[in-house]
């Protein structure tokens, strides 16, 4: 295994740590962040971009997204491994949240809601409308990829803007699906869910699975193909 694709496997792995961590720590039953809510979602998903793009970001450019990988390709931004990379992103997710799950097992044990379990790991939509709920996933994602390129455009690409562009994202469009705009992110965690030994959890809702991993991926690549018609950052 190659740098790039190895740290892309170790940054996901520490993107899904620290996010689906401070779900579990809002959600479950009797941590010290019980009830503290979404600002502190948001802000905490922001962070963990930047602290797993910092960390990864000088050996593999900190994707941490198939939709990124994706965008950037179709930009012709990225000419590695398309493969290498989305597999290595999806792997260091399942990693992330069994890290999660092992770190908060008390809590998981004490918990009586099963949506809540299901919650940490993978996206619940707040209204439960497929096509809506794709869209969602699709806008939010489309400017999540359509900032980075015209961020490393204008070369002010690094771990914080990136970590901001989530908070904006998380602020303002994630009340609907609980903004994955990321398929290893949401993918990745909900195989977690369904292969762990956890206590009084829910089925995995695999139903609405397709939603975070296609909605992404579309709004990905029309970012990529609107940057490529625009002028390009001065």
């Amino acid at each position: 295994m190659n740098a790039s694709i190895l740290f892309e496997f170790i940054g996901t792995a520490i993107l899904i740590l620290l996010g689906d961590g401070v779900v579990a720590n809002v959600v479950l039953k009797g941590t010290k962040g019980q009830n503290s809510g979404w600002v502190v979602i948001s802000f905490a998903w922001g962070l963990a971009v930047f602290v797993a793009a910092f960390i990864s970001g000088p050996y593999s450019g900190a994707h941490l997204n198939p939709a990124v990988t994706l965008g950037l390709w179709a930009a012709g931004q990225f000419s590695g491994s398309i493969l290498g990379y989305i597999i290595a992103q999806l792997l260091g997710a399942i990693l992330g949240a069994v890290l999660v799950y092992v770190f908060y097992k008390p809590h998981f044990d004490v918990e009586e809601i099963p949506d809540n379990k299901l919650g940490v790991f993978c996206t619940i939509p707040a209204i439960r409308k497929l096509g809506w709920n794709f869209v969602s996933e699709l806008i939010g994602t489309f400017m999540l990829v359509f900032g980075i390129l015209y961020a490393a455009g204008a070369e002010i690409m690094g771990p914080l803007p990136v970590g901001l562009l989530i908070v904006a994202i998380g602020m303002s469009l994630g009340g609907t699906t609980g903004y994955a705009i990321n398929p290893a992110r949401d993918l990745g965690p909900r195989i977690a869910h369904a292969i762990l030994p956890i206590k009084g959890k829910r089925d995995s809702d695999w139903g609405y699975s397709w939603v975070p991993i296609l909605g992404p991926i579309t709004g990905g690549i029309l970012a990529a193909l609107l940057y490529n018609v625009l002028p390009a950052a001065a």
